[in-house]
């Protein structure tokens, strides 16, 4: 019988070319060690291959969709066989291979560009399996771009860079917002330059939960909402503006700019790019719901769970039958770790003696949430 999320939206497209969720807190939640076995929620690829940075034993990475697993092995194979600064350009991080030493502002000449995407594809194709081949040969669109770019979600937000956006602010003021300020700076900058009427106007209408649904992902995975989406995203993109760095915040810079200009994302900067190709061989994955998967694995097995916000796209009902189920298949002294964005979900009471929430944990790492479109960041050990 499918799952609930298979029932009511469609897996055929990338939905999300690249991870929205911050490794850096997923990282400082789980607490992996060597032994570990951790089980993760693919999506864009970026968070389950930051798994590995730590070592851990196996990492299990399961995805409802095709198109996201073929966004993942892609991401493998580039970490196995190009070099650092190769990867970030196949993928859209970068446009050339002196990118990150210059982080200049201006993008380097597009037919350069996608001749040496087109080149790093070509190293690659033939460690792709056949299926995973066939799914990019056909997307010549997608490599030229550089494969970041082209999940639906990540066109919403190109939507609102090119035509949105520039009604609002001129690129001189987005550039200014991305520079590094103190804290008293950053407040006066949103208060006296950015928070303006015109962009309260616009970004309640284009985040407004119909364009989102229709443009940015599936309108099912907005039914269990329970808080007004632009009011609740406005409010945390002024957290994210000020009580932030936005000049630390990859995930912002991409939004404003479509490329990471200064700073990378966890799973991409060059600390982690050796850990993680080295333990590749520690990774595998699977297409199939995670209701499915855990009637498969026996007790005692999982100590790390990287849920990615899964539990948004159930119903409560369906969340509270799943959670013994993730729990009978984990180890004592294991975490699952998972974010709400709209609809709450947490530990219910029933579970009281075998979850415990990390409450305390929880708040600290979601202040520092550099992904700012989330309501909260959860940390639960199974006891």
């Amino acid at each position: 019988m499918p799952s609930e999320i298979e029932q009511h939206a469609r897996f055929s497209q990338i939905r999300y070319a690249q991870c929205w969720e911050d490794a850096d807190i997923l990282i400082s939640a789980l607490n992996i060690q060597p032994h570990h076995v951790c089980l993760s929620i693919a999506s864009g690829g970026e968070n389950t291959l930051a798994l590995l940075s730590q070592g851990p034993q196996r990492v299990i990475a399961i995805d409802l969709s095709p198109a996201q697993l073929a966004c993942l092995e892609l991401k493998v194979v580039a970490f196995r066989l190009l070099s650092h600064a190769e990867m970030l350009v196949l993928l859209g991080s970068r446009e050339s291979l002196e990118d990150g030493r210059t982080a200049s502002m201006e993008p380097s000449s597009a037919g350069d560009v996608v001749q040496l995407r087109t080149d790093l594809y070509q190293t690659c194709r033939r460690e792709l399996s056949p299926e995973v081949r066939q799914f990019w040969d056909e997307q010549p669109e997608a490599i030229a771009l550089g494969i970041y770019a082209i999940g639906k979600f990540e066109r919403y937000l190109a939507l609102f860079r090119r035509y949105v956006l520039p009604l609002i602010h001129h690129r001189d003021r987005v550039f200014s917002l991305l520079q590094s300020k103190p804290f008293n700076s950053r407040e006066y900058f949103y208060r006296e330059q950015w928070d303006t009427w015109r962009w309260r106007l616009l970004f309640r209408a284009f985040f407004s939960p119909f364009v989102l649904g229709q443009f940015g992902t599936d309108p099912s995975f907005l039914r269990y909402s329970q808080h007004d989406l632009a009011p609740h995203l406005l409010s945390r993109t002024r957290y994210a503006l000020t009580q932030l760095n936005p000049a630390e915040n990859p995930y912002l810079q991409w939004i404003t700019l479509g490329r990471h200009w200064k700073k990378l994302p966890y799973a991409l900067r060059q600390e982690n790019f050796e850990p993680i190709r080295t333990h590749l061989d520690r990774l595998e994955w699977r297409c199939m719901a995670l209701e499915d998967l855990v009637k498969t694995l026996d007790a005692d097995t999982i100590d790390s769970y990287n849920l990615s916000d899964v539990f948004e796209f159930m119903s409560e009902a369906n969340y509270r039958r799943l959670l013994p189920h993730l729990r009978r298949v984990g180890r004592k002294g294991g975490r699952l770790v998972y974010w709400n964005r709209l609809a709450e979900r947490h530990r219910p009471d029933t579970m009281a003696q075998v979850l415990h929430p990390l409450k305390q944990l929880s708040k600290d790492l979601f202040r520092q949430d550099k992904v700012f479109f989330y309501g909260d960041f959860v940390v639960e050990e199974m006891v």
